[in-house]
């Protein structure tokens, strides 16, 4: 089981590039996409979802073409999108219900069960009858993702699903998306470096379309190994440390300040080397794009 995209191409009306030649595979497990607004990213989703069809390329979920398979791809298939709007007025049990209906459950014992065990994999049992309008944010993400589930996907698909919510309800996300990722894929969509770094396995990062970077962490750290580093400096020193390094990250301390920084080698005298991370390689990669761009 495993989705395979081959020179996928999407231009809306007008010439708007979403995606340009892209080549991915993307493996059982959770799979981040990360990447910032207007990357390609939802365009992607809503392609493999089979809500929108591509311009150009291929694009396959287990064997079978996005554009000629389109039924029994949504049969296995699960996907929250980024905005989603719940009758206020239903319960979680009430909406869950309805949801069920479009999917043309209609067997009433094996929808109650569905829709039992749904709410129980999103830890939202204890809240079915209560009114999706009293709802918080990470509770009203996890009811999405519920409905996600309710037909058992082999594929899930979610769009930005923990941007803006508080740090606990975040956590708690992350934690449900890790867990549901056995035996299936779940393709995580976010612009948020630390979503992907806990949860997923793999990621590509994308910008403006095109596929900067595919594998797994330790990959695009190996490309940053040996130039990471800090450096200890007073607040007046940033703008002298700026214009003489590539800064990935600057943070308080108790004695001043701590800046991350790129570099081949380090000359300030309070600089000390560091592990890379996700940040660090996702800014990196980011940066080299623009001066890519700016060259072409």
């Amino acid at each position: 089981m495993q989705i395979d995209i081959r020179g996928l191409r999407k231009v809306y009306p007008g010439g708007v590039v979403a995606l340009e030649g892209l080549d991915l595979t993307i493996p059982p497990g959770v799979f981040g996409l990360l990447g910032p607004n207007g990357s390609g990213k939802t365009t992607l989703m809503r392609i493999l979802a089979t809500l929108l069809e591509p311009s150009a390329g291929d694009a396959y979920i287990d064997g079978r073409d996005v554009r000629r398979n389109k039924a029994p791809i949504r049969e296995m298939l699960g996907y929250m999108p980024q905005e989603f709007g719940f009758y206020p007025t239903l319960t979680a049990y009430e909406t869950l219900d309805y949801f069920a209906l479009l999917c043309r459950m209609n067997d009433p014992k094996q929808r109650r069960s569905r829709i039992r065990e749904s709410l129980a994999q999103v830890n939202l049992e204890q809240l079915a009858e209560r009114r999706v309008g009293t709802f918080s944010g990470g509770m009203k993400r996890r009811l999405g993702i519920a409905q996600a589930l309710l037909n058992d996907p082999r594929v899930l698909i979610v769009d930005e699903p923990t941007s803006g919510l508080d740090p606990e309800e975040r956590i708690r996300l992350r934690n449900l998306l890790a867990e549901l990722a056995g035996g299936r894929i779940v393709i995580l969509s976010t612009h948020i470096v630390s979503d992907v770094e806990i949860t997923s396995e793999r990621f590509a990062i994308l910008h403006e379309g095109r596929l900067l970077f595919s594998g797994k962490l330790a990959d695009l750290l190996a490309r940053l190994e040996g130039r990471t580093w800090i450096i200890d400096i007073e607040e007046e020193e940033l703008t002298r440390v700026r214009e003489q390094f590539f800064v990935t990250g600057v943070f308080r301390s108790a004695t001043g300040m701590q800046v991350r920084v790129i570099a081949d080698a380090m000359t300030h005298p309070r600089g000390y080397s560091t592990s890379p991370t996700l940040d660090d390689g996702y800014v990196a990669t980011m940066r080299q794009e623009a001066e890519l761009s700016a060259v072409d």
